[in-house]
């Protein structure tokens, strides 16, 4: 995947491209030329995108992911005006927190500093209560519960992935270890570049139920059949590429290990003990398979409880939910040298562990990811934590990441500075 900075000229402003005032989706029924559907594939176009993010249920299947039967885990408030922190741009440009918003097509913001909710911003087709697709944050999800398994004895990540998926023998995960696919450095011919759709990532976005089938398709239409056909090329652990087919195996192989679907396992494990206001869903494909790279929809407010999770180090709600070490494994972060030839300019010092990118800046940030503008961000030196959806009309975070990281930053000074 390039990590070029865009060069073309963003389409009009999120207040020009705001779904309520475009009035997608509105009337019984909708006008045709207000109606986004799934198959004829308008839901990924902008501006109906901006509709659909918040909206996927209506689109496609789901599976749910329960919040459990007890109470929600109190985020407390304690609002600050931080709309006006300063920050320069990565192309030098001024910035201030709440143009960040805007500019780069937000639908939501929540800020926590020391477990408190410190910020909350709502825009388009997001409110308070609906659940958004979180895109690649999904992989950080899959990554823990993985290593919370690891950390049980039930996985070993030095394993060959054929001990728990042996129908993976004949593909180009048929010498690779558990690692090699938690950290993305197994060797694939498989490429994931989003604005080629002759890229392999079409592919796999019509096998997990997220790109309609078109007439006379004839390669694999579910998750299982698209990972056995994966092809080989080039060594395993040798460097990172971002390709999402890892995190597809690695949830293959959770499931093999916990004999739980995704969905039930992450309600058990992380769903309900850290008391999730709403339920959460994954879009599923034609054979009910959870997207484990990538179908993850969550309330704002419920990412933001799991960053806190991750912040105190697995323990939230009064209780340990992930276990320290699987944390600490994570902030510790992976090879930058294996990261480096991956060319990604916005984070020159980063690597990729266990499904989540860690900056290694000064602060020892770590983020989960998602394209058009999915994150979260935890910076444990601020005691911070940013939950963020949106509805990028530009897919790669190379157009998100030279004006949010830099105010993220700007953001986590000031809270140091002002502190409690």
């Amino acid at each position: 995947m390039s990590d070029a900075p865009a060069s073309n000229p963003l389409p009009a402003t999120a207040a020009d491209t705001d779904p309520n005032t475009l009035g997608w989706m509105q009337g019984f029924p909708p006008s045709p030329d207000k109606t986004i559907t799934f198959h004829d594939g308008s839901f990924r176009n902008f501006p109906e995108l901006r509709w659909a993010w918040s909206n996927i249920r209506q689109l496609v299947p789901t599976v749910n992911v329960w919040r459990g039967a007890g109470p929600a885990s109190v985020l407390p408030r304690a609002e600050r005006d931080i709309g006006g922190i300063a920050s320069t741009t990565m192309d030098g440009r001024p910035m201030t927190f709440a143009k960040m918003f805007d500019e780069t097509y937000a639908d939501g913001i929540a800020v926590l500093h020391k477990g408190e909710l410190i910020y909350e911003r709502y825009a388009g087709a997001l409110k308070p209560h609906k659940p958004h697709i979180a895109m690649s944050v999904t992989k950080s999800f899959t990554g823990t519960l993985a290593g919370i398994l690891i950390a049980e004895g039930k996985i070993d990540p030095q394993a060959p992935v054929t001990d728990y998926v042996p129908e993976l023998k004949a593909s180009a995960f048929g010498d690779a270890r558990v690692l090699d696919v938690m950290d993305m450095t197994t060797g694939l011919l498989y490429t994931e570049v989003y604005t080629d759709k002759n890229s392999d990532v079409w592919g796999l976005r019509r096998a997990n139920g997220m790109a309609p089938i078109p007439p006379g398709y004839d390669r694999p239409t579910d998750i299982f059949s698209f990972l056995c056909t994966q092809q080989k090329q080039g060594e395993h652990d040798k460097a990172f590429a971002y390709k999402t087919v890892n995190t597809d195996v690695l949830a293959w192989i959770i499931r093999r290990a916990s004999g739980m679907t995704l969905s039930d396992l992450l309600s058990e494990r992380i769903w309900a003990p850290m008391g999730a206001e709403e339920d959460a869903h994954y879009h599923v494909d034609r054979i009910g398979t959870e997207s484990g790279g990538g179908g993850l929809s969550t309330t704002l407010r419920d990412l933001a409880r799991f960053g806190e999770v991750m912040r105190n180090h697995g323990r939230f709600n009064g209780r340990q939910i992930v276990p320290s070490s699987v944390v600490e494994d994570i902030e510790r972060g992976a090879d930058p040298a294996k990261f480096k030839p991956a060319g990604y300019t916005t984070l020159p010092d980063g690597s990729y562990r266990n499904q989540w990118w860690v900056t290694h800046n000064e602060h020892g940030a770590y983020m989960a990811r998602g394209v058009y503008g999915q994150g979260l961000y935890i910076d444990p030196k601020a005691e911070m934590v940013i939950a963020r959806y949106a509805s990028h009309p530009v897919a790669g975070n190379a157009a998100n990441d030279p004006v949010t990281l830099p105010a993220y930053m700007a953001l986590a000074k000031e809270l140091m500075i002002r502190g409690s």
